[in-house]
């Protein structure tokens, strides 16, 4: 594998320890959707758009 290729795979890896994290403590993560919007995932699969995230991305 390539330098890419690993750290595709390492940030692949890091999402699914949130996501178990959460779960494990009842909390949620955050993340960036493709669309470019900042929500919110909860333990049992909700997801909320954060409409006001006081942060601009670009």
């Amino acid at each position: 594998m390539n330098r890419v290729q690993d750290l595709g795979k390492l940030i692949k890896l890091t999402g699914e320890r949130a996501t178990l994290d959460a779960k494990a403590n009842g909390t949620y993560i955050v993340y960036i959707t493709e669309k470019g919007q900042i929500v919110r995932e909860y333990a049992n699969g909700e997801v909320v758009p954060i409409k006001d995230p006081g942060v601009t991305y670009e």
